[in-house]
């Protein structure tokens, strides 16, 4: 689905109209079509497929690399994201923390971020966001085991209400043999160990 900019331009126009402000004035006068292509940006995901990074996977017995068929999980710490809050249309960000369990099946390290990516760019909220990241990788590779941890700041929590400028927020997803509480805590305990849970600030 592509984000009609015409349309959010003009309703950006009425918005400032609807808080008191005068949309022709020379500094807003090109916000609405500013408000419209990010918009475009932001909202990228929306009908898009997330699995489709996933689709050309590599056979480990088969592959290039025979032998080198991990015996533990592989973790892919600090993959930066972005996304907007549905409940207010405010942005948060923050690093994602991604560990799997493979299978016969691996896929390139560079295709989980992509996945992260098409789901941020959409309305969302960490939580769901976290377990659809989750159940995307856990339903398109024949991995054992899934963990996909969020840490990120809020501006509807950092610039509204209480405004509590210093918290971020963690959610876990877990899958398969990684659920188990065991392995899911080696893995957050890895990930913790790297720096990879800090507080983030927006870019």
């Amino acid at each position: 689905m592509t984000v009609d900019r015409e349309r959010v331009a003009a309703l950006t126009r009425e918005l400032l109209v609807a808080i008191g402000e005068d949309p022709d004035r020379a500094g807003l006068r090109q916000t609405p079509q500013r408000v419209a292509d990010a918009y475009a940006e932001f909202f990228a995901g929306v009908g898009e497929d997330p699995a489709a990074p996933l689709a050309h996977t590599i056979s480990v017995s088969r592959g290039p690399a025979p032998d080198t068929l991990p015996s533990g999980a592989v973790l892919l710490r600090g993959v930066r994201f972005r996304s907007m809050c549905e409940h207010h249309l405010l942005p948060f960000a923050g690093h994602a923390h991604i560990a799997y369990l493979p299978g016969e099946q691996v896929v390139g390290l560079g295709a989980l971020p992509r996945v992260v990516d098409v789901l941020a760019a959409r309305p969302q909220v960490q939580e769901r966001l976290g377990e659809q990241i989750a159940d995307t990788i856990a339903g398109s590779l024949d991995a054992r085991g899934v963990v996909v941890v969020l840490d990120a700041v809020h501006q509807c929590v950092t610039m509204r209400g209480g405004r509590q400028s210093d918290s971020s927020t963690v959610t876990v997803a877990a899958r398969g043999e990684l659920a188990e509480p065991a392995a899911r805590g080696e893995i957050v305990s890895l990930i913790a160990l790297g720096g990879g849970l800090a507080h983030e600030e927006l870019p």
